[in-house]
């Protein structure tokens, strides 16, 4: 590639990056600017003040919907990893009747809209009585078509012949799920844990719909609830607000970018 190709492609790739993580940046600033900063469209704030931080936690219980995002996702993510993992090894390694035609019955689900499952999904909850639970917010999302299909992709490289050994040497199909396909299958693991963890935190419309009270709300919640109680909003507090709740999330993709990468690749290829 000669230099002037080079120069370009970078160039492009530095511009690219600046307009994708400029509104970071945007509020980022704006966090540290009174509403008068803001009203007058400067960039940067003239000086830093943490006042609106202060008055982000103190407006709305945010540190408690802080909690219940983390106890949520967390949940999430290892219900989904668990159920995903063993559905995934049945799919490959257990073979039974009808497989193949359950699995594609099974990925069809993945072209079904949320919007489409949202109100039977929620007259079931309503019925078992989970509203303002977090039952409501974790248990209807531990089954996962994408992460079976992830999972079973990574799993399929694993030679059967090793499966069929270890069950001549009497060796459990868990205690071979456990200590054989699990360890192998980190990257793919992570994978899912990550997309889990970020697809259930910034999740809005499913919490608001079977949470009404403070004590089950979520922290997306929280920020439209901090955005609505004035007719004047003030956006240096919401986007204080705005800050905290995305940090965990750029702190997990920051760590946990490589083996995304390699996670949704790695099992593409047999």
């Amino acid at each position: 590639m000669s230099k002037t190709r080079k120069f370009i492609t970078y160039t492009l790739l530095i511009i690219s990056t600046f307009i994708i993580v400029f509104p970071i940046l945007y509020a980022f600033s704006i966090s540290f600017m009174t509403g008068a900063q803001v009203l007058e469209g400067n960039l940067l704030p003239t000086s830093f003040t943490f006042e609106n931080y202060r008055a982000a936690f103190e407006r709305v219980p945010l540190l408690h919907y802080l909690l219940n995002s983390f106890v949520v996702s967390i949940s999430v993510m290892l219900g989904q990893i668990i159920v995903s993992s063993l559905a995934a090894f049945a799919f490959v390694f257990i073979s039974f009747k009808g497989r193949e035609a359950l699995f594609f019955l099974f990925i069809s689900t993945m072209m079904i809209p949320w919007e489409a499952t949202m109100v039977p999904n929620f007259l079931t909850i309503q019925k078992l009585g989970w509203l303002n639970s977090h039952l409501s917010l974790t248990i209807p999302f531990f089954a996962l078509a994408f992460g079976t299909f992830l999972l079973r992709q990574q799993f399929k490289t694993i030679p059967h012949e090793l499966y069929e050994a270890s069950q001549v040497a009497g060796i459990s199909r868990f205690r071979f799920f456990w200590n054989v396909v699990l360890p192998v299958s980190k990257t793919s693991l992570v994978t899912l844990g990550v997309y889990s963890f970020l697809t259930t935190w910034n999740m809005y419309l499913w919490p608001l719909l079977v949470t009404n009270t403070e004590e089950a709300r979520t922290v997306q919640i929280g920020l439209k609830q901090m955005q609505t109680q004035e007719i004047s909003t003030d956006w240096g507090v919401v986007m204080a607000a705005v800050v905290v709740v995305i940090l965990p999330t750029l702190l997990l993709l920051f760590l946990g970018q490589k083996r995304l990468q390699k996670g949704l690749t790695q099992g593409a290829i047999k």
